[in-house]
Protein backbone atom coordinates (compact mmCIF):
# COMPACT_ATOMS: atom_id res chain seq x y z
CA UNK A 1 0.00 0.00 0.00
CA UNK A 2 2.85 2.39 0.82
CA UNK A 3 4.47 1.77 -2.58
CA UNK A 4 1.32 2.85 -4.42
CA UNK A 5 0.55 5.76 -2.07
CA UNK A 6 3.77 7.57 -1.13
CA UNK A 7 1.74 10.49 0.29
CA UNK A 8 0.29 8.24 2.99
CA UNK A 9 3.53 7.41 4.81
CA UNK A 10 2.85 6.22 8.37
CA UNK A 11 3.40 8.91 10.97
CA UNK A 12 2.97 11.71 8.44
CA UNK A 13 -0.51 12.93 9.35
CA UNK A 14 -2.09 15.91 7.65
CA UNK A 15 -3.80 18.23 10.07
CA UNK A 16 -6.61 20.30 8.63
CA UNK A 17 -6.35 23.86 9.98
CA UNK A 18 -9.09 26.33 9.20
CA UNK A 19 -9.83 29.86 10.34
CA UNK A 20 -12.67 30.07 12.87
CA UNK A 21 -16.05 31.38 11.66
CA UNK A 22 -16.62 35.09 12.23
CA UNK A 23 -20.07 35.26 13.79
CA UNK A 24 -21.69 38.64 14.52
CA UNK A 25 -25.20 39.29 15.78
CA UNK A 26 -27.36 41.59 13.64
CA UNK A 27 -30.01 43.24 15.78
CA UNK A 28 -31.82 40.83 18.10
CA UNK A 29 -33.10 38.13 15.75
CA UNK A 30 -30.42 37.57 13.11
CA UNK A 31 -26.85 36.29 13.03
CA UNK A 32 -24.21 37.03 10.39
CA UNK A 33 -21.54 34.51 9.37
CA UNK A 34 -19.03 36.94 7.82
CA UNK A 35 -16.36 34.62 6.35
CA UNK A 36 -18.79 32.03 4.93
CA UNK A 37 -17.52 32.08 1.32
CA UNK A 38 -13.89 32.06 2.51
CA UNK A 39 -14.57 28.87 4.50
CA UNK A 40 -16.30 27.31 1.46
CA UNK A 41 -13.18 27.99 -0.62
CA UNK A 42 -10.93 26.53 2.10
CA UNK A 43 -13.04 23.35 2.21
CA UNK A 44 -13.29 23.22 -1.64
CA UNK A 45 -17.08 22.90 -1.43
CA UNK A 46 -19.99 24.65 -3.13
CA UNK A 47 -21.50 27.38 -0.91
CA UNK A 48 -24.99 25.98 -1.66
CA UNK A 49 -24.11 22.57 -0.17
CA UNK A 50 -22.60 24.03 3.02
CA UNK A 51 -25.51 26.48 3.30
CA UNK A 52 -28.07 23.64 3.07
CA UNK A 53 -26.20 21.64 5.73
CA UNK A 54 -25.85 24.60 8.13
CA UNK A 55 -29.51 25.58 7.85
CA UNK A 56 -30.70 21.97 8.22
CA UNK A 57 -28.51 21.36 11.29
CA UNK A 58 -29.42 24.66 12.95
CA UNK A 59 -33.09 24.19 12.07
CA UNK A 60 -33.55 27.69 10.70
CA UNK A 61 -33.63 29.69 7.48
CA UNK A 62 -31.09 32.05 5.99
CA UNK A 63 -29.47 33.37 2.83
CA UNK A 64 -26.24 34.78 1.44
CA UNK A 65 -26.30 38.58 1.05
CA UNK A 66 -24.49 40.87 -1.43
CA UNK A 67 -21.30 41.00 0.68
CA UNK A 68 -21.15 37.16 0.51
CA UNK A 69 -22.02 36.88 4.20
CA UNK A 70 -24.45 34.26 5.42
CA UNK A 71 -27.41 35.80 7.27
CA UNK A 72 -29.10 33.28 9.57
CA UNK A 73 -32.47 33.82 11.21
CA UNK A 74 -32.08 33.37 14.97
CA UNK A 75 -29.42 33.91 17.62
CA UNK A 76 -26.38 31.68 17.28
CA UNK A 77 -22.97 31.83 18.91
CA UNK A 78 -19.64 31.14 17.25
CA UNK A 79 -19.30 27.90 19.22
CA UNK A 80 -22.57 26.52 17.76
CA UNK A 81 -21.56 27.35 14.17
CA UNK A 82 -18.11 25.83 14.83
CA UNK A 83 -19.64 22.54 16.03
CA UNK A 84 -21.87 22.32 12.94
CA UNK A 85 -18.85 23.03 10.70
CA UNK A 86 -16.91 20.23 12.47
CA UNK A 87 -19.77 17.80 11.74
CA UNK A 88 -19.81 18.94 8.09
CA UNK A 89 -16.05 18.44 7.74
CA UNK A 90 -16.25 14.99 9.34
CA UNK A 91 -19.11 13.87 7.10
CA UNK A 92 -18.52 15.66 3.76
CA UNK A 93 -14.85 16.74 3.62
CA UNK A 94 -12.49 14.24 5.27
CA UNK A 95 -11.98 10.85 3.62
CA UNK A 96 -13.62 8.02 5.58
CA UNK A 97 -10.74 5.66 4.72
CA UNK A 98 -7.52 7.66 5.22
CA UNK A 99 -8.95 10.82 6.89
CA UNK A 100 -7.33 13.11 4.32
CA UNK A 101 -9.03 16.48 3.72
CA UNK A 102 -8.00 16.34 0.03
CA UNK A 103 -11.36 15.18 -1.35
CA UNK A 104 -13.89 16.05 -4.06
CA UNK A 105 -17.65 15.89 -3.56
CA UNK A 106 -19.36 14.56 -6.69
CA UNK A 107 -23.05 14.18 -7.42
CA UNK A 108 -23.99 11.07 -9.38
CA UNK A 109 -27.71 10.73 -10.18
CA UNK A 110 -29.27 11.50 -6.77
CA UNK A 111 -26.35 10.41 -4.59
CA UNK A 112 -23.32 12.35 -3.36
CA UNK A 113 -19.96 10.59 -3.50
CA UNK A 114 -16.77 11.57 -1.67
CA UNK A 115 -13.76 10.95 -3.94
CA UNK A 116 -10.39 11.00 -2.14
CA UNK A 117 -7.43 12.43 -4.05
CA UNK A 118 -4.88 10.83 -1.70
CA UNK A 119 -5.95 7.17 -1.45
CA UNK A 120 -8.40 7.03 -4.38
CA UNK A 121 -11.30 5.66 -2.34
CA UNK A 122 -14.86 6.59 -3.26
CA UNK A 123 -17.78 6.29 -0.88
CA UNK A 124 -21.32 7.60 -0.80
CA UNK A 125 -22.33 10.21 1.76
CA UNK A 126 -25.79 10.89 3.14
CA UNK A 127 -27.90 13.56 1.51
CA UNK A 128 -28.77 16.59 3.62
CA UNK A 129 -32.11 16.25 5.38
CA UNK A 130 -33.70 19.01 7.41
CA UNK A 131 -35.21 17.99 10.73
CA UNK A 132 -38.70 18.62 12.03
CA UNK A 133 -39.85 22.23 11.65
CA UNK A 134 -42.75 23.33 13.84
CA UNK A 135 -45.39 25.63 12.32
CA UNK A 136 -45.97 27.84 15.38
CA UNK A 137 -46.04 31.42 14.09
CA UNK A 138 -47.81 30.58 10.85
CA UNK A 139 -50.62 28.72 12.63
CA UNK A 140 -51.46 31.77 14.77
CA UNK A 141 -51.48 34.02 11.69
CA UNK A 142 -53.82 31.63 9.84
CA UNK A 143 -56.23 31.53 12.80
CA UNK A 144 -56.24 35.33 13.00
CA UNK A 145 -57.18 35.60 9.31
CA UNK A 146 -60.04 33.09 9.51
CA UNK A 147 -61.51 34.47 12.77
Amino acid sequence: MREKNPDMVAGKKQKFVMRPPQVVRIGTKKTSFANFTEICKTLHRQPKHLLDFLLAELGTSGSVDGNSQLIIKGRFQQKQIENVLRRYIKEYVTCHTCRSPDTILQKDTRLFFLQCETCGSRCSVASIKSGFQAVTGKRAAIRAKTA
